[in-house]
């Protein structure tokens, strides 16, 4: 189980474009990376969107935002497509990042079991340091939260 102040867990995924993106190509940068369940739906949407509407304060304070759920390329194409994202979604189909991060598990939706991605947000400072983990996601103020935990609202 991570936890805030270890290193962040090396990764290496094809964003929605088929570019690999690897963590330590990000070093030197605030990184927000946050997993989510599955494109297009009402929760990851309301999200997605959070981020896409702060994009331009994100950019400014110069931090770097990735999505990752175990869509693939296709899938995160359209999403992003759909709701003008402009930010990358990772496609971590093999779990592997979800795995490493610890955000893949047995989930329970109207009394049925299921293996899925939690939603969760981990910030990681420009040296690769895990500085804030958000276990519970509020969808519709997130970006605004993740803004304040880098201390940048």
């Amino acid at each position: 189980m991570l936890k805030e102040g270890d290193k962040a867990p090396a990764f290496e995924a094809n964003d929605q474009d088929g570019n690999t993106v690897k963590l330590k190509d990000l070093k030197g940068q605030r990184v927000v990376l946050y997993f989510y369940p599955k494109d297009d739906t009402p929760g990851c949407t309301k999200e997605a969107c959070s981020f896409r509407d702060a994009d331009e304060v994100y950019k400014s304070k110069g931090i770097h935002v990735l999505g990752v759920s175990t869509d693939n390329e296709k899938s995160h194409q359209k999403f992003i497509s759909k709701f003008q994202l402009p930010f990358d979604l990772l496609a971590d189909t093999e779990k592997k990042i979800v795995e490493d991060y610890g955000v893949w598990g047995e989930k329970s939706m109207y009394g049925k079991k299921y293996m899925g991605t939690f939603r969760k947000t981990f910030l990681i400072d420009e040296k690769g340091k895990i500085v804030k983990i958000f276990e519970k996601v509020d969808v519709a103020k997130h970006a605004d939260e993740v803004l304040e935990a880098f201390g940048e609202k």
